[in-house]
């Protein structure tokens, strides 16, 4: 099934990391363009707002309280929007952490929240998918990586290692599901947006390095990702965008 420019009419769609930023902005481009949206996040309260917001104008959403670290949950997600919407066409794996700090100065379980977030989920909610799209012989899996998936700098090496593996990870998925399942896949990569993610950040020296880069700037917005992330997934069904690298115009790294 071709999908006309700016129509996503019968299509359903999954975003993870839902209940702000990009995710938000996605969810409500999406559905603003005609497609079903199910909206993943652990903050159900927000999803419940997102989702009034969507249906106050006309859309669909379907809210799926979600922890992408459980693989139990996320298999859960996958199902349920399945069994409740009838189909997944697009799946846009968006949650995400960024909690920089030195390798010396880090904290073990900061690793590994970002490698369970940011890489794990992303990976086990692409493996819950498959199926479904194999079984329609059609869907789009959009991964968000970053500019820090292609550049590595001090005070982010294990944020770098997990959206180094997001932007490896999508590019062999895209060699296996490219041909006869004509499931196509893209990778976003985003430099400095305007999210919530630096207030998490647990290193006062790196946190306060991101604040002036995004002073410095007019960094991006979730909308700005929004739209290259609807660009991507309203091509005809013979053009696969594989990658978008998108930065602010002022930002050089």
């Amino acid at each position: 099934m071709s999908v006309t420019p700016n129509e996503l009419t019968d299509q359903v769609a999954l975003v993870t990391g839902a209940s702000s930023g990009i995710g938000e902005a996605t969810a409500e481009a999406l559905a603003a363009n005609g497609a079903s949206v199910a909206l993943a996040a652990r903050r159900e309260d927000d999803l419940e707002a997102l989702a009034d917001r969507i249906e106050s104008e006309g859309g669909d959403a379907l809210v799926v309280p979600t922890d992408v670290t459980d693989e139990d949950q996320v298999e859960n997600m996958i199902e349920t929007t399945h069994e409740e919407l009838g189909r997944l066409d697009i799946l846009v794996n968006n949650a995400g952490v960024m909690l920089l700090e030195r390798v010396d100065e880090a904290s073990p379980e900061n690793f590994r929240q970002m490698a369970e977030v940011n890489l794990l989920g992303l990976m086990n909610a692409t493996h819950a998918a498959l199926p479904i799209m194999q079984e329609q012989g059609e869907g789009h899996i959009v991964n968000l990586s970053s500019v820090a998936g292609r550049k590595a700098i001090p005070g982010s090496s294990a944020y770098n290692a997990t959206k180094f593996g997001v932007n490896g990870f999508t590019e062999a998925l895209r060699q296996e599901v490219t041909g006869e399942d004509a499931i196509r896949t893209t990778l976003i990569e985003p430099g400095a947006v305007d999210t919530e993610l630096p207030e998490h950040i647990p290193s006062d020296d790196q946190q306060d390095g991101i604040q002036g880069m995004m002073e410095s700037m007019a960094p991006l917005t979730g909308e700005d990702i929004a739209r290259s992330i609807l660009y991507a997934v309203t091509q005809p069904a013979h053009v696969d965008v594989n990658e978008i690298l998108i930065r602010p115009t002022e930002q050089e790294l």
